[in-house]
């Protein structure tokens, strides 16, 4: 005879407070995340920066906002590196070469189409790679959410092959975008383990700094200088302080605590955000593939995330 053993109310009452603040922490991150494409279009515009340019100083603001608020927990950096130094580092570069090509697809195919792409695809990967790690095939709902979602893509690429004055170079883009994506859904991975051993300010300062020096050759050969306009510096102290800094400490804080509904809100908060400030602010078009093309994948991503987790 089995028993079943039921948690007192007052001992679920933490727990559920928990998981609360850590959905919380994901919805205010990608809404902050859905700001930085139009954030970088609007510096491209009135500063000429690359976008690996744009991506260093972003990255080297938030460190130096970060070492600054942790100055006094220089010994906890330190353990932390000793007892897990290789996913910390592939945490920080992957960070840097993943914001780099999500930069340059904002560049090439426009703030829209880049962030839909670049964050659509990332939980489609990563759902691909448990599959093929547990070595089974995905059950009829996965496949059908993988399915939606290369739908989504293929309307997506094909709405927007022609350049346009936001869109230089869509298919670039796209190809940038998907490197992204892939970038962010590895980086995700190996952070999501690390957040559960190290506290979410010394993932964040240890990630920036590591992502700045990586970046760091390649934005010296592009050019780093920055004009001291008053517009200029706000933009790349939003992009530092407010999309970065704040933004991952929460989001590495909110993985702490959440499951994959974290995923699926920071997913779908991020490029509707985006869209939303793009055509608003940016007059970036929205061709009717590009809307349906990305409720298919925004849809995919929603049912990888959100169904229930059942045997294959």
């Amino acid at each position: 005879m089995s028993t079943s053993r039921t948690v007192p109310p007052a001992a679920a009452a933490p727990a559920v407070a928990q998981a609360r603040t850590g959905l919380i922490q994901i919805t205010v991150t990608g809404v902050l995340w859905g700001t930085t494409g139009v954030a970088v279009q609007l510096l491209r515009e009135s500063t000429g920066l690359s976008p690996v340019s744009i991506g260093f100083h972003r990255l080297a603001i938030a460190a130096l906002v970060l070492l600054a608020c942790t100055a006094s927990r220089l010994g906890a950096i330190r353990a932390a590196l000793r007892s897990a130094p290789l996913p910390l580092l592939l945490t920080g570069i992957g960070l840097g070469l993943y914001q780099a090509l999500y930069f340059a697809a904002v560049a090439l195919a426009g703030v829209g189409v880049a962030t839909v792409v670049s964050l659509g695809l990332a939980p489609v990967l990563a759902a691909t790679w448990e599959s093929v790690r547990a070595r089974r095939l995905p059950g009829p709902l996965r496949l059908a959410t993988l399915v939606a979602a290369v739908a989504g893509l293929a309307l997506i690429t094909g709405a927007t092959a022609e350049p346009t004055g936001t869109a230089p170079a869509p298919l670039l883009g796209l190809l940038a975008a998907a490197g992204s994506g892939l970038g962010y859904a590895v980086t995700t991975l190996i952070s999501r383990q690390v957040s559960q051993r190290v506290t979410p300010m010394t993932l964040t300062t240890i990630s920036t700094v590591v992502g700045a020096l990586t970046l760091a050759p390649f934005a010296l050969v592009a050019g780093v200088a920055v004009p001291v306009r008053v517009d200029t510096v706000a933009l790349l102290l939003h992009l530092g302080v407010v999309t970065t800094a704040l933004a991952y400490a929460l989001f590495y804080a909110g993985l702490r605590t959440t499951s994959g509904s974290v995923a699926a809100v920071v997913t779908l908060l991020e490029p509707l955000t985006a869209a939303a400030l793009a055509v608003a602010l940016l007059h970036e078009p929205l061709p009717l593939p590009v809307i349906v093309g990305g409720a298919l994948l925004l849809t995919a991503v929603a049912a990888t995330y959100l169904a229930p987790s059942r045997p294959d």
